[in-house]
């Protein structure tokens, strides 16, 4: 898919489409989305619709805000996503005790719910599992090492009342030798079952990822930019972080101020020791994202520009006014990464304050930016504006950051869904949201990708996340029930129009 011309064996991208919608807003009984029926279902309804991809969030375990974006390890799975049904049918829980698994909202995520009610329940999956998946539980962990890690540290933060790690004692904070193996040794059993999670979630994984692609559908998945300060990475490798002697941070990573917040965004995240993961070839994030090829076929790599210079705003401001911009690793990381995994397909997230030097580094790297369809008509001549995308790009409705389309043209000023109107020929016999579909669909991008949401033409209160804002209504949104034949059929005759439903390369 994502392969340019100039810079992968001649290769052109195929013209092709797909749906964003992430494992947690997929219908289920048990209070999140799964990687159970739902999931091979929706499988199937992207087949039925022409859609070539399926393009989800980051599946690691969720962090600050039950943000995806905040997780606590580059490697472990979320353990709500795993299917409880499909343990009830292999034997390891009883239907029964899944009857208080649920959530009080109808087609809301209820994550204080999943942190009471889940683990106790994945426990039970393990005491019964661990004898007769003994072999298959050893074989996960000897082939994933990284899970002995995640386990302790998890089991560490449930001995410590979830605490972050600097707040640990010191020797099993600064990671001495003999504090860890006594830890070991006490908390066994609780590392034991951490890891038989992840050993279900990877399975369950593998299972989703081989059907999709049996049905010619390929996953994107995405690659957040930076990890929590409170993650099993800044415990393993604080060198490879900006800290001081006491392990805090020296400045943290935002965005500045511009035209939609003028305090900027503060995100709080450490930031890279750039020069020391320079030294060791990138062997890190080389780790990082050999981890994510086994999970995906093509990855988002988040905040793009932050590889070319980054925001770094002093620990301790509580806005992001005062910070400064600070060079990044650049192409070198990114032919490092195309070097050591070949077979992984990226998209770049260009969005933000771009600059010249952005701009190069992107055409420099050959990946495909996004073009945001929602950002295209706030002026008389967008880089966004389908007749100024490029072939070597992905176009999107909107992001999981934005408003819905219905809710962005709900909301807008007049004159912006105006000039939209104007351009893209809306009017109400079609419908301002399916006109808007239809002009992404027909942009000259390779790929086109549209939050399922905008094809139900959901309004706000389907919106996934509002940025800057500490609510629980962000990452919460679900469905109720798929999406019906119906609409799988209109998207597909859609879809079949602008030529995005077979391999149409070009000579």
């Amino acid at each position: 898919m994502i392969k340019n011309v100039d810079s992968v064996g001649g290769e052109q991208m195929e013209r092709a489409s797909g749906i964003l919608l992430h494992i947690s807003s997929l219908p289920g009984p048990y209070g999140i989305g799964s990687l159970g029926r739902a999931a091979y279902q929706f499988v199937d309804f992207l087949k039925a619709a022409g859609q070539r991809y399926w393009q989800i969030l980051p599946i690691g375990p969720t962090g600050f805000g039950d943000s995806p974006y905040q997780s606590g390890s580059i490697h472990a799975g979320n353990p709500y996503f795993i299917d409880l049904d499909t343990l009830a049918e292999e034997g390891l829980l009883d239907y029964r005790e899944l009857q208080e698994q649920g959530c009080a909202e109808a087609g809301r995520v209820d994550y204080g719910a999943l942190y009471r009610q889940r683990p106790a329940l994945l426990a039970r999956a393990y005491q019964r599992g661990k004898e007769a998946r003994a072999g298959a539980f050893a074989a996960f962990r000897q082939e994933n090492p990284w899970v002995e890690d995640y386990a302790l540290f998890m089991a560490l933060k449930g001995r410590y009342e979830m605490q972050s790690w600097i707040h640990w004692p010191e020797a099993v904070a600064r990671r001495e030798p003999a504090a860890l193996e006594r830890a070991r040794e006490e908390l066994r059993e609780e590392i034991s079952c951490i890891a038989f999670g992840q050993y279900l979630f990877y399975a369950q994984w593998a299972r989703l990822r081989a059907y999709a692609g049996q049905q010619g559908i390929r996953i994107i998945g995405d690659i957040p930019i930076y990890v929590p300060m409170d993650s099993v990475e800044l415990w393993l490798h604080p060198e490879l972080f900006q800290l001081d002697d006491a392990r805090r941070p020296l400045a943290v990573a935002g965005c500045p101020p511009d035209g939609f917040t003028e305090d900027g965004q503060l995100w709080g995240n450490p930031l890279y020791a750039w020069e020391r993961h320079k030294q060791s070839g990138f062997a890190w994030w080389v780790q990082r994202v050999r981890a994510a090829a086994r999970c995906f076929d093509v990855l988002r790599i988040d905040h793009f520009r932050g590889l070319e210079s980054y925001w770094a705003v002093p620990y301790g401001e509580t806005t992001a006014r005062n910070g400064q911009w600070q060079k990044g690793p650049g192409l070198e990381l990114i032919e490092a990464l195309r070097r050591a995994v070949p077979e992984l397909e990226f998209i770049a997230e260009d969005l933000g304050y771009l600059t010249p030097k952005v701009e190069k580094l992107l055409r420099d790297s050959g990946l495909p930016g996004m073009k945001v369809l929602e950002f295209a008509f706030y002026g008389e001549d967008s880089a966004y504006l389908p007749h100024n995308h490029t072939e070597n790009s992905v176009c999107y409705t909107g992001t999981h950051d934005n408003s819905t389309l219905a809710q962005w043209l709900a909301e807008e000023s007049g004159d912006t869904v105006r000039r939209a109107a104007d351009y893209l020929g809306l009017n109400e016999a079609e419908g301002f949201v399916r006109g808007m579909l239809r002009g992404g669909l027909s942009s000259v991008s390779r790929i086109f990708i549209a939050q399922l949401q905008d094809w139900l033409e959901l309004g706000g209160e389907a919106r996934m996340n509002a940025p800057g804002e500490l609510s629980p209504r962000n990452w919460s949104w679900r469905l109720t029930e798929l999406p019906d034949g119906a609409l799988a059929a209109e998207i597909f005759k859609l879809t079949k129009r602008y030529g995005r439903t077979g391999d149409t390369r070009h000579a």
